[in-house]
């Protein structure tokens, strides 16, 4: 099944007193390019947090986001009594040798939001949540899969649209073959009435034979024809068939251009044209699925 490398994933889990989101986007990419924006993620788990998102991504320009909030509405704090009271004294010191009388209010309200003073009661967690942290990721990752799978399937469509149109156009080349092998022989023998000379008509036959053959372009329908039919294939069949869909793509480029260049017909060469059209688009498009 197809898939597009263009996805988004998104999911979330309650680690201690906070809720935790975790946001996966994933763009079009060569290979896998996996950028971890976040800090709650351990150092240590790092690689085994690419190693998850490889497993399902495969590959790709990847971005892994993640914000946390509290759920309690204020978190619980505590007096560090010892840095309080060292600040306390020091300036109860100093107002001393001042000779000058304080505003206690202000003071304490002053003492508390020097720093030190207070202190957050937390503690790090993040090897204690690291499982349920990672299976957050895994379900941010299907849900990007999902994703991928829908968008996938709409470009499935699109490409084989426009794969059928190309194999379609072969055939409507077949239909101006019989003229441009009547147009060829007229040609000629035009030219050599204007040259008034009677030429052997054996030869004649030869030498337009001969010429047929260089602009015959059998060859080139049956293996655009056939580079289509792959084309379909390993779209239904492989599992991951974007690079060698670019490399089928290519060859069905080479077929249109000799197919152009043997032309000698202005009918065969407005469809070349037309399948040029729907190649470029099938080729940017397939640089989009994985």
């Amino acid at each position: 099944m197809v898939q597009s490398m263009t996805g988004y994933g998104k999911a979330e889990c309650i680690l201690g007193q906070n809720r935790v989101i975790v946001e996966i986007r994933s763009v079009n990419g060569k290979n896998s390019d996996i950028n971890l924006k976040t800090s709650l993620i351990p150092r240590e788990k790092e690689a085994e947090t690419r190693q998850l998102v490889t497993k399902y991504l495969q590959r790709g320009s990847i971005d892994l986001y993640t914000t946390s909030d509290s759920l309690q509405e204020s978190t619980a704090k505590n007096i560090n009594k010892e840095a309080f009271m060292a600040y306390y004294n020091q300036i109860k010191e100093i107002n001393s040798m001042l000779g000058e009388k304080f505003d206690e209010a202000g003071l304490l309200c002053t003492i508390l939001k020097l720093p030190d003073v207070i202190e957050n009661q937390k503690k790090d967690e993040k090897d204690e949540t690291w499982d349920e942290l990672r299976q957050c990721i895994e379900n941010a990752l299907i849900m990007l899969c999902s994703f991928r799978a829908t968008e996938g399937a709409r470009l499935a469509e699109d490409v084989k649209s426009r794969v059928a149109l190309i194999t379609g156009y072969v055939s409507s080349v077949e239909k101006y073959e019989t003229q441009r092998v009547e147009a060829v022989k007229q040609r000629l023998a035009s030219r050599l009435e204007e040259l008034s000379c009677s030429p052997d008509q054996n030869r004649l036959e030869q030498e337009i034979i001969f010429y047929l053959e260089k602009l015959d372009i059998t060859e080139e329908k049956v293996r655009l024809r056939q580079h289509c039919s792959y084309f379909l294939d390993c779209m239904e069949n492989e599992p991951f068939p974007g690079k060698k869909l670019g490399f089928i793509a290519q060859e069905m480029g080479r077929e249109i251009n000799t197919l152009g260049s043997k032309a000698n017909h202005a009918e065969i060469q407005k469809i070349v044209v037309m399948m040029k059209d729907e190649l470029e688009k099938i080729k940017e498009q397939t640089l989009n699925i994985l």
